[in-house]
């Protein structure tokens, strides 16, 4: 299991101890990307049997999740799967279980993800389909107060419905990274993470090179995983939304044409614009104070630049 921690000490406590009810034997690497509330002191006291690594400096979660992976398979070179999970998670017991047993079970299945739960128990996206123009453009031009609900859970703003009901098993494109069981042999056909990316996007680019590879990618709904969500990139907002959107960008540069990489970027600069004249308006309105107003203006100003 490869975990990578930045200030969220306590969620890792708790993400650790929910991995003691696993009855399969399994390994866990936690790579510390130089946190300052004390998370490598605590696993070095209350984990012993993890095997910490304090990378001194934030890597970036790509980065560190290879370092993490490559640790693993170091320790255990005949390793079949690799969950890379995040530190803001609780998983169900007998979900890794339910995990394995599915991708031991579909030889050409190459990624399996569980149901993800916010803390009250309710479903959380965590299924998507690769990223589309339609989508940049729901995302950052909404539609209104009328359709949203039926509009955003539908497959044209890149989620599965069934997701929200269904029991069974479904094929998806990608989930979301928050936990995600890799067979190590599509690890070996498509390489690591791209460490280009050092924030976000990582698991998309990730799952479009496996599906590329002739893999396929599902989830497994009786695998359940609560997930926080934001734990650690929360602690700088408006640098992980500048993060957020040149990811977006890298993997449309990558993975697509360059007509439309070239929309998408334009589709962004133009939502940059009405985000920093709604910036103002709030302002004007006192909703909002003058540091958050700079702040605003800085990653929108910065998102447009990319």
């Amino acid at each position: 299991m490869a975990i990578v921690s930045f200030n969220t000490r306590d969620l890792l406590a708790a993400c650790l101890e929910s991995l003691t009810t696993c009855s399969l034997p399994f390994h866990v690497v936690v790579v510390d990307n130089a946190s300052r509330d004390g998370s490598a002191a605590l696993v070095r006291r209350r984990f012993p049997w993890v095997t910490l690594i304090d990378a001194g400096r934030n890597l970036g979660f790509a980065a560190a999740t290879n370092l993490a992976i490559r640790t693993l398979r170091d320790l255990h070179p005949t390793l079949e799967y690799v969950l890379a999970l995040n530190p803001d998670t609780v998983v169900g017991e007998g979900a890794i279980e339910t995990l394995v047993a599915f991708l031991d079970a579909h030889p050409r299945v190459g990624i399996v993800a569980p149901r993800l739960l916010n803390p009250d128990g309710t479903v959380q996206a965590a299924a998507f389909r690769f990223p589309t123009l339609l989508m940049t453009v729901l995302d950052l031009f909404p539609p209104g107060e009328v359709l949203p609900g039926r509009l955003y859970n539908s497959w044209w703003h890149g989620r599965y419905p069934q997701e929200q009901s269904g029991a069974a098993p479904f094929p998806i494109d990608h989930p979301l990274g928050a936990c995600m069981l890799v067979r190590c042999a599509v690890i070996d056909q498509i390489g690591m993470l791209d460490e280009e990316y050092f924030m976000y996007a990582e698991e998309v680019d990730w799952c479009y090179r496996a599906r590329r590879a002739g893999w396929a990618i599902w989830q497994e709904p009786r695998a359940r995983v609560v997930h926080v969500g934001g734990a650690a990139t929360g602690q700088f907002r408006a640098r992980m939304l500048v993060a957020l959107y040149a990811s977006r960008l890298r993997f449309f540069r990558k993975h697509y044409s360059a007509p439309i990489a070239d929309l998408h970027a334009a589709i962004i600069r133009a939502g940059m614009v009405r985000l920093i004249l709604g910036a103002w308006r709030a302002y004007a309105n006192r909703t909002i104070g003058h540091d958050e107003l700079r702040s605003r203006l800085w990653a929108y100003g910065s998102i447009m630049r990319l």
